[in-house]
């Protein structure tokens, strides 16, 4: 053994990135989602217990991997003893008896990768893609996730179940993914970790701006996505975006609370070593011969992160590159943006004028992703103007519109303000 922590909270971080490698050598050898979770969970319970007191294990992945392997035995032998299905004694026989399936040293593979995948198979749906992954692979509690999604425990932990009962009834199979497989799962799972970050940075619901433990989750998944596939650019730039939207997370609240717009922020508060390592990492892809959204977005937070002042950020070059971004993914989001593009670059009559185009064409007022939002723009364009009156209204059903409440009182005290 190796000289240890001598607190459980200094092994915290080791077994929170340990857990999905351990889950999926266990489901790789097993086959059992459900129950190699439970094994699992006993593993970091017990390594939480021994560590501090004897050390860390000189190789921790596969101490782990023993205890819960051991665990899962046991675990089968009691659910076969219950049910004494003939698969499932099968199952374990085949587990204890072949030596290839023998718990021993830790193998070279990406179980952790694997796991990411595994979660977003295609014939689950999108919102169990996301809890799914947060629970297996981000090692976060089914309460932790419902809270964070504004849910409850017990829908959630259905949502997970039926999602692993789906897995199972699809044949789906924990095994290493080839190069072909691998490719056409990576952009489900770019947007999965891309949808865990969002909600992290402004949650949906609750009573803070953001989720830092749903952030913090989604950059070391994408991290260690990007590790095993460092040739994709696209994981590159998700990875840029990332960091460069969360250097300004601590400017993003003011000392009373309140909720901090981007040209008021204090940019000093903004974390330097984000910025430095996001810049980097999407001008180092940024010459390559396809560019897709996630460098696109990443390359707007880096004009953003790099201008010293508001009033010499780019908007120009941030309103062109928002209109590439909207020839690749034409989402409601992209296109509202676009016009906050326009109207700082080109003034706020330009802005309007686009605003009105899209809501006739695309219904950017009523769209679920952005009809909160599209409101609070509006009133922005139209304080500027000089409509006080209309201003106000729209400040008012924008922050009726949202359940954060951080956003909501910011919304409301410029409403109040105009009046």
């Amino acid at each position: 053994m190796n000289d240890g922590p001598d607190t459980t909270t200094d092994v915290e971080p080791l077994l929170r990135a340990e857990a999905p490698q351990v889950l999926g050598a266990l489901v790789r050898r097993f086959g059992r989602f459900d129950i190699a979770e439970d094994a699992v969970q006993e593993a970091l319970l017990a390594a939480s217990r021994t560590w501090p007191a004897e050390g860390v294990p000189e190789k921790p992945r596969s101490w782990l991997i023993r205890i819960g392997y051991r665990r899962m035995v046991d675990l089968l032998r009691s659910e076969q003893a219950r049910r004494r299905r003939e698969q499932e004694v099968g199952m374990a026989e085949l587990a204890m008896q072949e030596p290839a399936r023998q718990a021993g040293p830790a193998q070279e593979t990406d179980d952790g990768l694997t796991l990411l995948l595994l979660c977003c198979h295609p014939v689950l749906s999108t919102a169990s893609q996301v809890a799914l992954t947060l629970r297996a692979v981000g090692g976060l509690t089914t309460a932790e996730i419902a809270h964070a999604y504004g849910t409850t425990e017990t829908t959630l932990g259905t949502r997970i179940s039926r999602a692993k009962q789906r897995l199972a009834r699809s044949g789906a199979r924990f095994t290493t993914p080839t190069a072909a497989d691998r490719d056409s799962r990576m952009t489900a799972v770019m947007r999965v970790l891309y949808l865990i970050f969002n909600e992290g940075y402004t949650a949906s619901a609750g009573d803070e701006l953001a989720r830092i433990d749903l952030t913090g989750e989604a950059i070391r998944l994408t991290r260690m996505l990007g590790d095993a596939v460092p040739e994709d650019a696209e994981m590159t730039g998700l990875l840029a975006l990332m960091l460069l939207t969360e250097s300004r997370r601590a400017a993003r609240i003011g000392d009373d609370g309140g909720l901090v717009p981007l040209d008021k922020q204090d940019r000093t508060r903004w974390n330097r070593d984000l910025i430095r390592e996001g810049t980097q990492l999407i001008d180092g892809v940024w010459s390559r011969r396809e560019t897709g959204p996630y460098q696109l977005q990443a390359a707007i937070a880096a004009l953003h992160a790099t201008a010293a002042t508001p009033e010499r950020t780019d908007w120009p070059q941030i309103a062109m590159l928002y209109l590439w971004l909207e020839r690749l993914t034409p989402t409601a989001p992209v296109r509202l943006s676009r016009v906050v593009a326009v109207a700082q670059a080109y003034g706020p009559a330009r802005g309007m004028a686009l605003l009105d185009d899209l809501n006739q064409r695309h219904g950017l007022d009523q769209d679920p992703l952005t009809r909160q939002r599209e409101r609070a723009v509006r009133a922005h364009l139209l304080q500027i103007t000089g409509d006080v009156g209309g201003a106000t209204t729209l400040y008012r059903e924008a922050a009726a519109l949202t359940d954060n409440q951080v956003e909501r009182r910011y919304l409301l005290g410029e409403a109040d303000r105009l009046t």
